[in-house]
């Protein structure tokens, strides 16, 4: 009998697809001769490899995965006796099956595991007819039967991904199992082969062959799939990397990609959960909801606008990204291709461009797999290109889950969350996403995130103390919780060398919730109850030393007290918004959010002020969709509301039931500031929404409240509304009811 001396070990001298090929080269050449001299010249029988074998990847330690294919030969079982035994005798592993065409058609018919299998057959000896009729009858069957197979696919790389993790952010990854890993990158060959999706692109090749090339150093070490940390660095040295952290960079990106790519072409092949609608005659129909200018959802993807162009529509991107992640959906990578032909942003960016941004941060969550597509694609660091140093970078430690990339996507959406725990959710939001921006780079990584966050402010369009502040959240990110857990929070000291170095109430908030965000974000061991506890503990602290500081007051410009002095009716539309003076009635707060609600405005400031018998309203809206509207009707619209409101909040709430909240929304919130100021202030957080400020406005109104002044903002995806109010103490419980009562109320549908 004939030995069999394949000796993958042997070939330490190679590397990287040299080492692939030789191994193949070799086992097949091995088992060509077995077949011979069991086999000879006999028709009707054949070998064929399937696995690693059948793709040409063979690595030091990869098993042998083999077919006798025959056509109902007598005597088969001797053959593969003569077959598998040598193998085994050389201690090779093997994995092997014995089976006629239609066997192996029927086994696969029934198993998945089977089935993919097959799509990996290649013949290796014998009659090559045979093989080839069961590679054509194979595919064949697999593409007629894709409509039920592609499901239980996509759900065995669900299924996987969620038991054994994401590769690109294990401290440890399994190659093989992990989301991203070569069992998903062989995932995206299989649905080419279904004929329901293109063949992956060259960059998933070279990822596939990254994580290959690997896998090859992995197996000449003798240990299984996992990358261990004492593996990394000797596998750098062989891949010629500079060192662990270049090599597992390479690794996560390549994981990375094909983790999204898959998603992407399973979201192609897969069938829609809903049905195509039928149009006029009978035709299918696809809907488009419109979900901003430009940007409508269609097909559980977030597409562009038929009249949508951008190229010339620089914000059009973020516009894109904040649609997407409020409303859960990802995007069509054909919207990502067009996207990649729009202009460069301005430098400052437009105010719109910023508020975009925010707005995408604000989902929490779902901003992640959108910033994800968008960094896929090239466009993050388009708007962001301190972001390029970031991704994918590693952080080796056992106490970080994330590579720094995730982990400031994570720490925002963490953040997001906690927006109702600052005055400045905008500050926080972009804080969380920069307090780590320096990682990457040579240096200290607060001082260059420092550097770098004097740079990108000024580019967002942030005014010079906004940057001073997020420079605060970079330099103090790691102050409380450090303190927290290491200083004695008895320590008057303590307490004071805290609260010198955070300056003022803003910073302080900012930063508790910052701390809060990052500990979660970086993994199980950074936060638990008892560090929430000290946390709580030394803000609280450290805010009692700080409370002797002004609330910042709202005043009139010198421009609007003008306005006021005039105590005539003035309605002066401008460029963004529109100015109203008007004598001060119950109501003119409500009347004015109402008419600009109409005409689907979305309000991103409000000013207004009441001064001797006279109201003044400052307002900042941009149009939902499309371009701003004529802003004479609104004012003939406005004077008309002014003289006669009645029906206007009928009119709003069927406007408003036309644009759903956003999914995942945090309750309204409202409490009462006392301290600090002249007249009590009802301080309103909410969910965004058209119509939100005419509800909140009206109900203070109804509940006996009158508003001296009030400051209006947008940000994110909530409403910050804080109100000046003329009510008795014993009052403002009611008040508060009639606030949440109203934005808690389900809308009216829409007729």
């Amino acid at each position: 009998m004939r030995t069999f001396s394949y000796q993958p070990q042997g070939r330490s001298d190679l590397v990287g697809p040299a080492l692939r090929a030789a191994l193949t080269e070799d086992a097949d050449g091995q088992l060509a001769r077995l077949f011979e001299d069991a086999v000879g010249t006999r028709p009707g029988v054949a070998l064929i490899a399937v696995g690693s074998l059948g793709r040409r990847e063979l690595t030091p330690r990869s098993d042998l995965d083999l077919v006798l294919l025959h056509r109902g030969v007598g005597g088969i079982g001797s053959v593969a006796d003569a077959l598998w035994y040598p193998i085994w005798d050389a201690k090779v592993a093997l994995d092997h099956s014995v089976r006629t065409p239609q066997q192996a058609l029927d086994i696969a018919r029934d198993d998945l595991k089977a089935t993919l299998g097959l799509l990996d057959l290649r013949h290796v000896a014998g009659d090559e007819s045979l093989a080839a009729e069961l590679r054509e009858a194979h595919l064949a069957q697999w593409r007629s039967e894709a409509h039920r197979r592609l499901p239980e696919l996509a759900a065995a790389c669900r299924e996987r991904g969620e038991r054994v993790g994401e590769l690109a952010f294990l401290l440890e990854p399994d190659l093989k199992e992990a989301r991203g890993g070569l069992r998903d990158a062989q995932a995206l060959w299989q649905l080419a082969a279904s004929q329901r999706a293109d063949r992956p692109p060259p960059a998933l090749q070279d990822a596939k062959g990254l994580l290959l090339d690997v896998r090859g150093e992995l197996h000449k070490r003798g240990t299984g799939e996992r990358l261990n940390l004492q593996d990394q660095d000797a596998i750098a040295s062989s891949l010629g990397y500079c060192g662990a952290d270049a090599l597992m960079a390479k690794v996560a990106a390549a994981a990375r990609t094909i983790a999204y790519t898959l998603d992407v072409t399973f979201r192609r092949v897969l069938p829609s959960p809903e049905p195509p609608r039928r149009g006029r005659f009978g035709r299918r129909s696809n809907p488009r909801t419109p979900l901003a200018d430009g940007v409508v959802a269609q097909n559980g993807e977030v597409v562009l606008a038929l009249d949508a162009d951008p190229t010339k529509d620089a914000v059009l991107g973020l516009r894109v990204a904040a649609a997407a992640a409020r409303a859960g959906l990802p995007v069509a990578q054909v919207t990502l291709d067009r996207l990649a032909t729009a202009p460069s942003l301005p430098e400052p960016w437009p105010t719109d461009a910023r508020e975009a941004f925010v707005e995408v941060l604000a989902a929490g969550p779902g901003a992640v797999p959108v910033l994800e597509a968008f960094d896929q694609a090239g466009l993050l660091v388009r708007w962001l290109p301190e972001w390029e140093h970031t991704r994918s970078h590693p952080q080796r430690n056992a106490y970080h889950t994330y590579t720094v990339d995730r982990h400031l996507l994570e720490a925002a959406a963490n953040a997001a969350g906690l927006t109702r725990q600052v005055t400045r959710p905008d500050l926080l939001l972009l804080g969380a996403l920069l307090h780590d921006i320096g990682k990457g780079l040579p240096g200290d990584h607060t001082e260059v995130g420092i550097e770098l966050v004097d740079r990108i402010g000024p580019r967002l369009g942030l005014p010079a103390q906004d940057v001073a502040a997020l420079a605060q959240m970079v330099r103090h990110h790691l102050l409380l919780a450090d303190v927290a857990q290491r200083r004695d929070l008895e320590d008057p000291a303590t307490i004071q060398m805290v609260a010198e170095q955070v300056g003022d109430r803003l910073t302080l908030e900012l930063l508790a919730a910052l701390t809060e965000a990052d500990s979660k974000a970086t993994g199980p061991a950074a936060w638990s109850a008892w560090k929430e506890r000290l946390l709580a503990q030394l803000v609280a602290r450290v805010g009692g030393v700080l409370a002797g500081s002004p609330l910042p007051v709202n005043e009139p410009t010198p421009d609007q007290r003008a306005m006021l002095d005039a105590r005539q009716v003035s309605i002066r539309p401008g460029e963004e918004g529109i100015d109203i003076s008007y004598p001060d009635v119950d109501g003119v707060l409500s009347v004015v959010a109402g008419v600009l609600a109409l005409h689907r405005l979305e309000i991103r400031t409000l000013d207004a002020y009441s001064r001797e018998g006279w109201a003044l309203v400052r307002v900042v809206a941009h149009p939902r969709y499309g371009s701003g509207p004529d802003w004479q009707v609104v004012r003939t619209e406005l004077v008309a509301a002014l003289e006669d409101s009645s029906g206007l909040g009928l009119r709003v709430a069927q406007r408003a039931a036309a644009y759903p909240p956003p999914p995942h929304a945090q309750p309204p919130s409202a409490q009462w500031i006392t301290g600090g100021v002249t007249a009590p202030v009802l301080e309103v957080r909410a969910p965004d929404g058209l119509g939100v400020l005419y509800r909140i406005a009206a109900a203070i109104t109804t509940a006996g409240g009158g508003v001296l002044s009030a400051r209006c903002q947008t940000l994110g995806a909530d409403v910050v509304d804080s109100f000046s109010v003329s009510v008795p103490e014993g009052q403002r419980d009611a008040v508060t009811a009639a606030v949440l009562a109203a934005l808690s109320a389900p809308s009216i549908p829409a007729t």
